[in-house]
């Protein structure tokens, strides 16, 4: 059976299904009342109630004194911080992005591709006070992101267009806003081996990114964010020339893994 007779065929467990309804809003959204919970995720309060009290019972949900308002409970980080640690290429990037981040003392990512939007799966801190804000679990919309803009590119066209909408939400006033605007720029990524958010995401804010070799099309990048006043034009070359060394460094360690 193929994987999409599979997905055709399967049918999930209702219980199950509500309950990760649940988790993946508190995670969106950082807490939830219970009344507008249950209008927003169509769940009656009574039942929604009791699947928040089974949660918070287990430790994956917390709430005020009144159980009323409810946030992500300490399991949920313990099982975040479990996934992080023993993933594998968390794992095998570790020591590029510290070198990465010792090199530039800019703030470096690694961030992986989940539909249109990029994951931050770790982080080195800028030795600078000024400095980008983000945390490791924070979701970014591809099209925004350097990091995502890179993974972009190796996705053919249609796949792009399938995707994402034709109409992209801006982070900034500087975000592309269409998928067909969004193509046409990610052949210049294409063609560069690198990708630019220049304040994209953020205001006074220009990153670069370079994709990794574990797999084709590539879900995992790395990045380095820098604020423009801190920025030249022999800087960006010089923080371009590190990311895709690092790219080179991590492709020969994986070559030489698959054929030693």
């Amino acid at each position: 059976m193929s994987a999409d007779e599979e997905d055709v065929e399967f049918m999930p467990v209702k219980s199950a299904d509500r309950t990760l309804e649940v988790l993946e809003y508190l995670s969106a959204h950082g807490s939830g009342g219970l009344v507008t919970m249950s209008k927003d995720l169509g769940i009656p309060k009574s039942s929604l109630h009791g699947l928040l009290r089974t949660l918070e019972h287990r430790g994956w949900a917390e709430s005020d004194p009144t159980r009323s308002f409810y946030r992500l409970g300490l399991n949920a980080l313990i099982t975040g911080a479990s996934y992080v640690e023993q993933d594998m290429v968390v794992s095998r990037t570790s020591e590029v992005l510290d070198e990465l981040a010792d090199a530039t003392g800019e703030t470096v990512h690694l961030g992986r591709l989940e539909g249109g939007e990029v994951v931050y799966m770790a982080k080195r801190e800028s030795k600078h006070p000024l400095r980008m804000f983000s945390a490791i679990g924070r979701r970014l919309p591809a099209h925004a992101t350097a990091l995502g803009k890179a993974m972009l590119a190796e996705l053919p066209d249609e796949r792009i267009r399938a995707i994402l909408p034709e109409t992209l939400a801006p982070s900034t006033e500087y975000t592309i806003t269409t998928t067909a605007a969004l193509v046409d720029h990610l052949a210049g990524v294409r063609r560069s081996g690198y990708a630019i958010d220049d304040q994209e995401a953020t205001l006074g804010l220009r990153c670069f990114a370079v994709t990794l070799p574990f797999g084709h099309p590539s879900k995992d990048a790395i990045s380095c964010s820098v604020p423009f006043a801190r920025l030249t034009e022999s800087r960006e070359q010089e923080i371009v020339d590190l990311l895709l060394a690092a790219q080179r460094q991590l492709t020969n360690q994986y070559d030489s893994r698959r054929t030693g």
